[in-house]
């Protein structure tokens, strides 16, 4: 799995706004001066992470953006699930289970099987929360 440059750039938006979650709503300028973003770049990301509720957007005077729920409550997965095609480690692995048309003669089946598992468990385990204190 490689995690694309939009799906990194979401997280280190959501971690930014999670650092800030108490305090309002974060301008979108503020945000592309402080991870050194394109603006227009950064407005596609956070109009995909607003179309999936994953963050509030308020247009106008005082207005940016803010998380829709407690930093603790976002998964790594969550919000890369929003931004990348896939997540699976490779491409096989979307089709792991009983879709999988070789699934009893593929010698490396049990491997793509594991290694999945690995990384659900990863990114479904680990929070914006956690990231905030690294």
């Amino acid at each position: 799995m490689i995690v694309s440059t939009r799906g990194r750039y979401a997280l280190r938006v959501m971690i930014e706004l999670a650092e800030q979650h108490n305090e309002g709503y974060v301008p979108l300028r503020g945000i592309v001066k402080s991870q050194g973003l394109s603006l227009k770049y950064l407005e596609a990301i956070m109009t995909t992470l607003v179309k999936a509720g994953l963050i509030q957007g308020v247009h106008g005077k005082g207005g940016g953006y803010k998380l829709a729920k407690k930093p603790e409550e976002y998964t790594i997965a969550d919000i890369l699930r929003v931004t990348e095609k896939s997540i699976t480690p490779a491409s096989c692995s979307a089709c792991l289970g009983d879709d999988c048309e070789r699934k009893g003669e593929c010698k490396t089946y049990p491997f793509w099987e594991k290694l999945n598992s690995v990384v659900d468990e990863c990114l479904t385990s680990t929070t914006l929360a956690d990231l905030m204190t690294k």
